[in-house]
């Protein structure tokens, strides 16, 4: 007997003889299980009946559990960010998908998803899992061409902007933030339409059109703007996105925190939260259900925890 593992279905290899040669039968476990097959049962009578289970319970199982070549391709651009390595983690395991990577370095990319550390990022400390091996391409929002970034993200039908300008020396924190959350994410937009890219989702911030609804003096505000002006930065990228013509979910987190959820989602529609914090684990998970969830075509919607809900509670329904 053989033992393969091929996407969680335990599959079982014995040499019987069907049509007069020697074959290789196959007894899949995926849903439904069959019985054990032993090997001294293995004659042809007996893989012949084995086989003929296996395909109808093959046939019988969710399409999205078969036929890898016909899975979609999710571009997910930053990552090696905090948010966007939980996003491919969670894609990688989704069945249908193929999930690509967008990295500035892949080299370095490769070896920083691979390990579980605590990292420095700007002003801020975090602790990071390591990443299931998946593909990885270069991309970078600031450096690259919008052609090139058209030919990298080819073949995608789904786009994820993880990206963003990581916090640091306060002289230079306003260009980047305008390089990464403006003018990169603008040409990446422009660059998902010339691949052809039907779908994508963006992660912005609650509190990126504050101006327009009465928050600019808000504390929340006030102290997420101080670093770069990344609000007035992010909304021009919110709204170009918004006028592309392409279908958009805009996810915009509360204060994001490293550590599991301690309370349950709370999904709002947009310019309604402005304050409150969320598990970056929650944020992958909404931007993953905004994939393939019609009811998140063409909307923005603003995201934290309740603590007032027990972790987990509630699934992710977009209002």
């Amino acid at each position: 007997l053989v033992f393969r593992t091929m996407r969680g279905a335990a599959v079982v290899f014995c040499v019987g003889v069907v049509g007069g040669a020697a074959a290789l039968v196959p007894r899949v476990t995926t849903l439904p299980r069959l019985a054990p097959l032993e090997a001294a049962s293995c004659d042809r009578r007996g893989a012949l009946e084995h086989l003929a289970v296996a395909a109808a319970a093959v046939a019988a199982a969710p399409a999205t559990t078969l036929a890898a070549a016909e899975a979609s391709r999710v571009f997910v651009a930053g990552a090696t960010g905090q948010t966007g390595r939980r996003i491919v983690e969670l894609l990688s395991t989704t069945d249908g998908v193929d999930v690509v990577g967008g990295v500035r370095n892949v080299a370095k990319a490769q070896k920083a998803l691979a390990e579980s550390s605590v990292v420095v990022r700007g002003a801020m400390v975090q602790k990071v899992e390591g990443v299931s091996p998946v593909d990885l391409a270069h991309l970078d929002v600031v450096e690259d061409s919008v052609d090139d970034m058209a030919k990298t993200l080819q073949g995608a039908e789904a786009l994820v902007v993880a990206t963003g300008f990581v916090p640091g020396n306060p002289l230079k924190m306003d260009a980047a933030a305008h390089a990464v959350d403006n003018l990169g994410t603008v040409a990446l937009v422009d660059a998902a339409k010339k691949a052809g890219v039907k779908k994508v989702v963006m992660v912005s911030s609650i509190l990126t059109n504050g101006r327009n609804w009465g928050q600019e003096n808000s504390p929340g505000f006030q102290i997420t703007n101080a670093f770069g002006h990344v609000l007035d930065e992010k909304i021009q990228a919110e709204n170009y996105l918004r006028a592309s013509g392409l279908d958009y979910t805009i996810v915009r987190p509360g204060g994001l925190k490293a550590k599991p959820p301690t309370g349950g989602l709370k999904v709002s529609k947009e310019d309604t939260l402005n304050s409150g914090e969320v598990s970056r684990d929650l944020v992958a998970l909404v931007c993953v259900a905004a994939l393939s969830d019609k009811s998140a075509a063409n909307k923005v919607v603003e995201i934290i925890e309740d603590d007032a809900l027990p972790p987990g509670a509630g699934a992710v329904a977009f209002p």
